[in-house]
């Protein structure tokens, strides 16, 4: 069960975050997905897409995934993500981002996400990340 839908989080980050990348494609319980279209300005040398733009729609789509569980919240920040390449991502295909919330605290959420080439099965990258979020009065 989720407390916004995919449209009020789309809505709330316009408001908020309206410079972040990314198209929101869904959220469940615990879960988010989000889709990149990619343009010349993500991509790096040999046409592959950099590790700043996977890194970034990884932050956002567990930054979705959250709030859809907690609502509209501004202030949940990033307090920690790593980022583990695991192939090249191609630069002539959407990227793909899969996150699901692994432990949802007072204070603190913790999750994951696999990214995509879209149509590709293997992931090209894992991120896991850890939100702090803001004491609830």
């Amino acid at each position: 069960m989720t407390v916004m839908t995919a449209a009020a989080i789309q809505d709330f980050l316009d408001d908020v975050f309206p410079q972040r990348d990314g198209t929101i494609e869904g959220v469940d319980h615990m879960r988010a997905t989000m889709s990149l279209a990619i343009e010349d300005e993500h991509l790096r040398p040999g046409a592959s897409v950099s590790g700043p733009t996977m890194m970034g729609l990884a932050d956002v789509c567990l930054y979705v995934a959250i709030l859809a569980q907690i609502g509209p919240e501004p202030m949940a920040v990033t307090a920690n993500l790593n980022c583990h390449f695991l192939r090249r991502a191609r630069g002539d295909r959407d990227l793909i981002a899969n996150a699901r919330v692994v432990k949802l605290g007072r204070r603190l959420a913790v999750g994951e996400v696999q990214l995509f080439s879209a149509g590709d099965d293997a992931p090209v990258a894992l991120v896991t990340a850890t939100y702090a979020l803001p004491d609830q009065e």
